[in-house]
């Protein structure tokens, strides 16, 4: 017999991802057994660094992987796979992505029942449960596009006219032809690519799903939108809206749809308008982190320079030797210098860390009180009072401690200065996974209080649903329930039923889903239901895995817990020093640069380097081989460099060096590669 056709491809590009890709290959894995024809799955990884490869080849054996050596862009990744892809439907799935068990099954029957339809999305979910607008689309004409970019889209979402970027005038919960499909999930026939094409790789990131998904319906096919089944899509559309970064890739790929689609002379217009838009957003999104990042610290100068007009106002009639105010200057010059002193030392000794610690800012504010004593005397025309000093350096602690907590109190309705309040969990699966839940979290060193496991299953007349009773109900019901019932595990805390209850009755912050335990269909469905007052998080320890994943919502990236080992570098205290020593080598090397540069492979690169580091853009040393933090500054050297081999390293090699640097960072290593690979500094990335 001929083999039968493959109904189904799944494409999965990947880019440093390998915890999320993890728990969507499982959920693939499982929907592709409920799907009852064949299946082919496909990852293609775009040169991760983060043993992306190494995990699907050790737990995926059925994928088919294509590693690349470089990162080519979503668009031409996929692209590799769609060529050589032989299913009758092709899905284009992103790894940070949960299916439910039927999702294949029942998209493929939609699609088999609508021969016209060449694309499909369907009804996606944040990691926290609530619909993601983005499930659903129209196209983003030079209007639609207007609307969304000025924020009337956002003011009015169920508008007909303002709200067509989302079509939130249309109910997530009815099938509805649509325009533009998300690139999350893209499921499409492969009789309608073979028509229109595939992705356009002039789209490194961005806009090729919006342009595929136009072209299919230019070619006369549909595009639906289906919500039948469900998927969790922890990052959401809005990820990154803060990052400039974001805006002008996003932005920049809506002017080269308007360029290909649009009339000539309409496009020309459009791309005006959005050229300006995208500056306009860039600012203001410099704006919104800047402000966001001063804003505790614009406040706490505040609050000091409020107590010290205080402070001097009732010294000048109470206590000063000659009762006369004193000079303008004082309060123009030498109070803002103090605060400034103050709020400095404060930052250098951790006091604007997290998590806080009075103690690193009351030793700031102290040492910051005794350099503003010293240096006075030494400026006879600004020695006003020692006592004013004494006093101003005592309030700015009071101050500073009381506006964090009064900030906790808003925030969390408690006194207290402790940002991170410990969580109480409840982990929903086996006593089994439970157990394992407990002791990642506990390597893991998360700040979090296992209360106790919730069964997924009832087990109905035993004696774990008689003390359920008792727990749910009261202490009544438990005695109703029977004297002769064995006593339970002391954590076990009911069934998955009575989980709303049990939220309430423990004050529950996080729950844990164990995927062993429970079906995806399950997972989703709980995360949708149930209630979103008291707010819980909700995160999924996948089968076999080592991390526990989750996300606080569509605006924020996805998170995990897990037991990697903690790195140095990335600890608040050695971020600060890596900066300052940045800014102040990069000083030095400026000073010495006429004489320096002669020594200098790239003489031009190496003053563009100085000026990079010094502005923040670079960083001399740090990690260029090894997975970095988003937030983490592109590094010019590798401690790998500076090793003595006769023959080239290999990556695997140079991510191990890399890794124990990270693990062991002290500011020293960074002086110590920086002297050896002297003549490096002008180089490029």
């Amino acid at each position: 017999m001929p083999p039968e056709e493959v109904a189904l491809s799944v494409i999965i590009v990947n880019y440093n991802v390998c915890y999320f890709l993890e728990q969507a290959l499982l959920s693939v894995r499982r929907a592709g057994e409920k799907l009852g024809r064949p299946l082919e799955v496909f990852v293609v990884d775009n040169n991760s660094v983060d043993g992306s490869v190494a995990m699907v080849r050790a737990r995926f054996p059925e994928v088919i992987l294509m590693a690349n050596h470089d990162n080519p862009g979503f668009s031409k990744a996929n692209n590799q796979a769609m060529r050589v892809a032989k299913g009758q439907y092709v899905l284009l799935l992103n790894p940070d992505t949960v299916v439910e068990e039927d999702t294949f099954r029942l998209c493929c029957e939609f699609m088999d029942a609508h021969p016209r339809c060449g694309g499909l999305g369907v009804k996606m979910l944040d990691g926290q449960g609530k619909f993601l607008p983005e499930s659903k689309r129209g196209l983003p004409t030079p209007a639609v596009a207007f609307y969304k970019i000025f924020g009337l889209a956002r003011l009015f979402p169920k508008s007909r006219r303002f709200g067509r970027y989302h079509l939130g005038f249309l109910s997530p919960d009815e099938t509805h032809e649509i325009e533009v499909l998300s690139g999350a999930f893209m499921l499409m026939r492969s009789a309608a690519l073979a028509e229109v094409g595939l992705l356009d790789e002039d789209y490194f990131m961005y806009g090729e799903d919006i342009d595929l998904s136009y072209r299919l319906t230019q070619g006369g096919w549909q595009n639906f939108y289906y919500p039948g089944t469900r998927i969790i899509h922890y990052k959401g559309e809005s990820t990154k809206r803060t990052s400039v970064n974001y805006v002008f890739v996003f932005y920049r790929a809506m002017v080269i749809f308007a360029r290909k689609h649009f009339a000539p002379e309409r496009a020309g217009t459009f791309s005006v308008l959005i050229n300006a838009a995208i500056w306009l957003r860039a600012g203001a999104a410099v704006a919104q982190r800047l402000l966001l990042r001063a804003a505790p610290v614009l406040l706490d100068a505040g609050l000091i320079y409020a107590g010290m007009y205080v402070l001097k106002t009732y010294w000048e009639h109470n206590h000063k030797y000659v009762r006369e105010p004193y000079p303008a200057q004082y309060m123009l010059v030498a109070v803002p210098a103090y605060i400034a002193v103050w709020l400095v030392s404060a930052f250098l000794s951790g006091g604007y860390d997290r998590p806080f610690r009075a103690g690193r800012l009351v030793r700031g504010i102290v040492v910051g009180t005794l350099l503003i004593s010293a240096l006075s005397n030494f400026l006879d025309a600004w020695r006003f009072s020692k006592a004013l000093i004494l006093l101003g350096g005592i309030w700015a602690v009071a101050a500073l401690l009381l506006r964090r907590a009064a900030g906790n109190f808003v925030r969390y309705r408690r006194f207290g200065l402790s940002e991170n309040q410990q969580r109480n969990v409840g982990i929903v699966g086996s006593a089994e996974e439970s157990h394992r839940v407990r002791q990642l979290l506990e390597q893991a060193a998360v700040p979090a209080r296992v209360i106790g496991y919730i069964e997924p299953a009832s087990n109905v007349g035993g004696a774990e649903g008689a003390v359920v009773a008792g727990v749910v109900a009261g202490p009544a019901a438990a005695g109703a329930a029977g004297k002769t019932a064995a006593p339970p595990p002391d954590d076990l805390l009911g069934e998955v039923r009575q989980l709303e209850d049990i939220i309430r009755i423990y004050g529950l912050d996080e729950l844990v889903f164990c995927g062993r335990d429970l079906p995806a269909s399950q997972i989703i469905g709980l995360m949708a239901g149930l209630p979103q007052h008291p707010p819980v998080a909700f995160k999924i320890l996948p089968p076999g895995s080592q991390y526990i994943i989750g996300s606080s919502g569509k605006d924020s990236p996805g998170d995990y817990y897990a037991l990697d080992i903690t790195l140095n570098l990335f600890r608040p205290e050695q971020v600060r020093n890596k900066r300052l020593l940045d800014i102040v080598s990069s000083l030095l090397l400026l000073v010495l640069s006429p004489v320096l540069v002669w020594f200098e492979a790239d003489r031009a690169g190496f003053l563009r380097n100085c000026l990079r580091v010094l502005a923040g853009a670079r960083t001399w040393v740090g990690l260029r081989h090894a997975a970095a933090p988003q937030t983490a500054t592109r590094a010019i050297l590798s401690p790998a460099d500076a090793v003595p081999a006769t023959t080239p390293l290999d990556e695997a090699t140079r991510r191990r060096l890399e890794l124990l640097y990270a693990k062991d960072y002290h500011p020293a290593t960074d002086w110590r590669v920086m002297a050896q690979c002297f003549r490096q500094l002008g180089r490029e990335e």
